[in-house]
């Protein structure tokens, strides 16, 4: 694509990463969000994590989070030096524990599959994942060590993308998109809920609610509701972990992942109640009675947040990045659980295809032309 003006709907870590690139790359770029960094990426936990988040069937899923989570250390010193400020990246890695035999089976699945792939990963008894991370509690019976799944302070990174891409020259339009226009060929702009915008080339970062803004993507992007709780540390209670620590507890899964001065988030519950934003008790209660198990300090720590997001699905589970429908109509979204891992493959892809270049072939699988949907 050779215009050199492109409007980004959506200003969360999808949308801003890409506006950043494209703007920093010398694209005039206008992003449309009625309340940028906000949505799912102001409520994610953080977690850059392909390793732990992987699963059987999944191996192109994989590949893309690794490729990602290998760009993410130049991404951060870049985005730090261009917004003058912390992109929020925590290195100290995860660990992934069990609590009973049944859960203990399904990490050596994980652990099993992982091997097969060449993936490291050490498996550790209970006693020794307590050496480890001593916040682990007794009901702790096993786990595995992935030093290299890292995380996020999403709030830490979403300010430093505004800064970092306001500096490269992107105008931000704080209008909420309608629908993106087209003349039965090509794009012609977007209806916004105030003036329109005119442009030629648009890029989706929407969301959850990228679905309803061209009819070529209905079907393909859902919402999957999570929730999540904001927990500080309390003076006299027993130090949160020092790295991101998942859990299976009795089948169910769990995370806690740190944040500077003592913070920790816990999530994520996940169901598909579509556009429902309301943290329910049952959720709440959840979260914290799981997190307890493994993490039994966390009883004396202050519930400072809760909150729902909603995560784009999409129907594999791969995201949807590259053109769609018109000529002009490109698409980064249907991210799921991985929006936070994938943020600098999917600006990298985006900027690839403005540039008319080829996308990384890792993120081939993603083309949103696998969906018979995408082509009409």
């Amino acid at each position: 694509m050779t215009n050199s003006q492109l409007t980004v709907v959506g200003a969360g870590v999808i949308g801003m990463s890409c506006a950043w690139r494209a703007a920093a790359a010398g694209f005039q770029v206008t992003v449309l969000d009625p309340a940028p960094a906000s949505g799912a990426s102001w409520v994610a936990g953080g977690m850059l994590a392909p390793v732990t988040e992987a699963w059987p069937g999944e191996e192109e899923l994989l590949e893309l989070g690794e490729e990602s989570l290998r760009r993410w250390p130049q991404f951060a010193a870049e985005l730090e030096a261009a917004a003058g400020r912390p992109a929020g990246l925590r290195t100290e890695g995860t660990v992934v524990v069990a609590t009973g035999a049944g859960d203990r089976a399904e990490l050596d699945t994980l652990a099993a599959y992982l091997g097969k792939l060449g993936r490291a990963v050490e498996r550790l008894s209970g006693r020794e994942m307590r050496r480890l991370e001593p916040a682990l509690g007794p009901d702790v019976r096993g786990g595995l060590s992935v030093p290299d799944d890292l995380a996020v302070d999403n709030r830490v990174l979403l300010a430093a993308l505004r800064v970092a891409a306001e500096r490269a020259g992107a105008r931000f339009v704080e209008r909420a998109a309608r629908a993106v226009l087209d003349d039965g060929s090509r794009v012609t702009g977007v209806r916004t809920d105030g003036p329109g915008v005119d442009s030629q080339v648009v890029l989706v970062c929407a969301g959850a609610h990228s679905a309803r803004l061209h009819p070529c993507l209905e079907g393909l992007v859902r919402p999957v509701k999570g929730e999540i709780l904001r927990l500080a540390h309390r003076a006299g209670a027993f130090p949160p972990p020092s790295r991101t620590v998942r859990a299976l507890v009795d089948g169910r899964p769990v995370y806690a992942v740190p944040r500077d001065g003592g913070g920790l988030v816990i999530g994520a519950t996940q169901a598909e109640t579509g556009f429902d934003t309301e943290v329910t008790v049952g959720g709440v209660r959840d979260l914290l009675r799981d997190a307890e198990r493994v993490l039994p300090g966390i009883a004396e720590y202050a519930l400072v947040e809760s909150a729902a997001g909603l995560r784009p699905g999409s129907p594999d589970n791969l995201p949807l990045v590259g053109p769609a429908g018109p000529d002009g109509l490109l698409v980064a979204t249907g991210h799921h659980r991985n929006g936070m891992l994938l943020a600098p493959v999917t600006a990298d892809a985006v900027l690839a295809l403005l540039r008319g270049d080829p996308v990384p072939k890792v993120v081939q699988a993603a083309d949103p032309a696998r969906f018979s949907l995408a082509r009409r």
